[in-house]
């Protein structure tokens, strides 16, 4: 029978040849095999690295206490690098106790924290001009002088936690002749350059201490510092103030994230109290001083003044007691370039600085103001290795007028629109009152490093500045009391283009005939000029008239 559907296929004979593109069934198998054997291998070395690095961990854990037993002091705690006695609950961890070491390795920078029982003096070859009194601990035991190589460490350290302020060229330059550079610290977020000092500080704590937490005693820019850095780092912070604190501070701290407790009439009283507080709680107990740590913080400042200005001829600095920053930036400007003029500025009322340098050690005795309108212009000099730095490293200390620091700091506001405190103005009052002509036609940069001023201090500080400027003037006359008088008065002060500020008539307590009336008036200025041609002006219509003197 014939199929319909032709004849049937032939089946293939062969079905065992492979493709020409595949790979034999065996080479497969094998590869496979090898890849299994290196997974296991790769998976047996990772685990075994594991183990080794828990067994190193538990071994440094328990080695740990007697590194520390090696290297702290067995005499008590350590408070600001000097030994007291033991208190019952605090560790003998102390900011003086703890040294910072860097490391360059290519490219990356790397810190080692070790403890010390005493700290070492690092400028082994910087040969002082202060002479030591042989009352006081020499610093080679009683503390450490700073490298440069500390600052930098600092720099990197803070730089995320700082700003860095402009150094911005000033519309004085041409009224002082010379290119004036500003340094506004007081844009920090503080207002205070001191937080500069405070965040490599607390940077530089053990972690044990910093869960414990600090404590500080003051209402200064440092306090609100501390207050501010350490609560962004989670370090608990306590702050005691003295009942008389203006209410604006005390809620300022609050705000910053500090418990603050009002505690005693005094500063002396709130100190006391915060020190005892650290005794039985094991806080830290922090006061501003000049530790190699704090200094090399603030000496930031000269690196970066150092950076934004080329060609600098000359810095200055405020100074006063609390030298810190003149110290520590000095430092920093004279190892980048020797030929710098590191400059200090004081109060001609505080001249702690000066007298300190002239005696070979920091006066304990110097008068001080307890005004908030001077700040730490007229702080006691607070620790010899500022002392001794700025014996070094500054080329002159001046001392200017308090009527120079108003001036200074109504040109601030007037010109950079910048409102600051006496010590954010104090540099800049020595060119203003002409102590440096030799910085006539040079490149001078001027660090303004606070901008904490009370409202109502403010008011009070530049109504002054006026006066002194001979911009405000106050003269008075007696009238006859008929209508008309008053008005040709008013007649003059606008032909001269003066404004009347304040005008009070009085008829009750004058000594002159019946039916007269005392006028005074408080007038505003352009300048010296036209205060005198307002002056000539009355003087010829009002022959009488007398003028306040300022």
């Amino acid at each position: 029978m014939v199929s319909l559907w032709g004849p049937p296929r032939a089946r293939p004979t062969d079905m065992t040849t492979p493709g020409p593109l595949l790979p034999p069934y065996g080479v497969v198998v094998g590869v496979l095999l090898h890849l299994v054997v290196y997974l296991v291998a790769v998976l047996y070395s990772y685990a075994e690295q594991l183990f080794l690095k828990k067994d190193d961990n538990k071994v440094k854990k328990q080695d740990a206490p007697a590194l520390c037993d090696l290297h702290c002091c067995k005499d008590g705690p350590i408070r600001n690098g000097l030994i007291g006695q033991k208190p019952p609950s605090i560790n003998p961890e102390r900011l003086k106790d703890f040294g910072e070491e860097d490391y360059l390795n290519g490219d990356v920078k790397t810190w080692e924290m070790k403890i010390v029982s005493r700290n070492e003096e690092l400028l082994r070859d910087a040969l002082s001009r202060v002479p030591q009194s042989s009352s006081r601990t020499s610093l080679s035991s009683y503390n450490k002088l700073i490298r440069f190589e500390d600052i930098s460490a600092a720099a990197f350290k803070i730089q995320s936690g700082v700003q860095k302020t402009p150094c911005m060229y000033s519309r004085l330059s041409k009224q002082y002749g010379m290119d004036i550079y500003l340094k506004k610290e007081f844009l920090q977020y503080t207002g205070s350059v001191k937080e500069r000092g405070v965040l490599y500080l607390l940077t530089s704590l053990p972690q044990d201490q910093q869960r414990k937490g600090v404590i500080v005693a003051s209402d200064s820019n440092f306090s609100m510092a501390v207050a501010y850095h350490a609560s962004e780092l989670r370090i608990p912070v306590f702050v005691i103030m003295s009942t008389s604190t203006s209410p604006a501070r005390v809620k300022m701290c609050r705000e910053y994230g500090a418990m603050v407790i009002s505690y005693g009439t005094t500063a002396k009283d709130s100190q006391t109290h915060a020190r005892r507080l650290a005794q039985e709680n094991g806080y830290l107990y922090l006061e501003e001083e000049d530790s190699a740590v704090y200094l090399s913080g603030l000496g930031t400042v000269g690196l970066e003044v150092y950076e934004q200005v080329p060609k600098l001829d000359a810095v200055i600095f405020p100074a006063g007691g609390h030298c810190g920053l003149l110290a520590g930036s000095a430092a920093a400007l004279k190892h980048l370039n020797p030929h710098i003029s590191v400059i200090g500025v004081e109060s001609e009322n505080f001249p702690v600085l000066q007298q300190s340098l002239k005696a070979g050690h920091p006066i304990e005795d110097q008068a001080c103001s307890n005004h908030h309108f001077y700040g730490d212009v007229s702080g006691l000099c607070f620790g010899s290795n500022s002392l001794q730095l700025t014996g070094k490293l500054v080329d002159k200390v001046v001392a200017v007028r308090e009527e120079d620091i108003l001036i200074s700091m109504l040109r601030l506001l007037e010109y950079e629109r910048a409102t600051v405190d006496a010590e954010g103005a104090i540099g800049l009052a020595a060119l203003v009152a002409g102590k440096l002509p030799e910085l006539k036609g040079k490149r001078v940069a001027v660090v303004i490093c606070s901008g904490n001023l009370e409202l109502h201090l403010l008011q009070q500080c530049i109504a002054r500045a006026l006066t002194l400027d001979n911009r405000v003037c106050r003269f008075s006359l007696v009238l006859s009391d008929c209508p008309g008088d008053i008005s040709k008065l008013l007649e003059i002060l606008a032909r001269e283009e003066a404004r009347v500020l304040d005008i009070k008539q009085e008829r009750t307590f004058v000594t002159s005939e019946l039916f007269t009336v005392e006028v005074t008036c408080t007038m505003e200025t352009r300048d010296k000029i036209h205060t005198a041609q307002l002056r000539n002006a009355l003087l010829e219509r009002y022959p009488t008239a007398t003028w306040t003197e300022r």
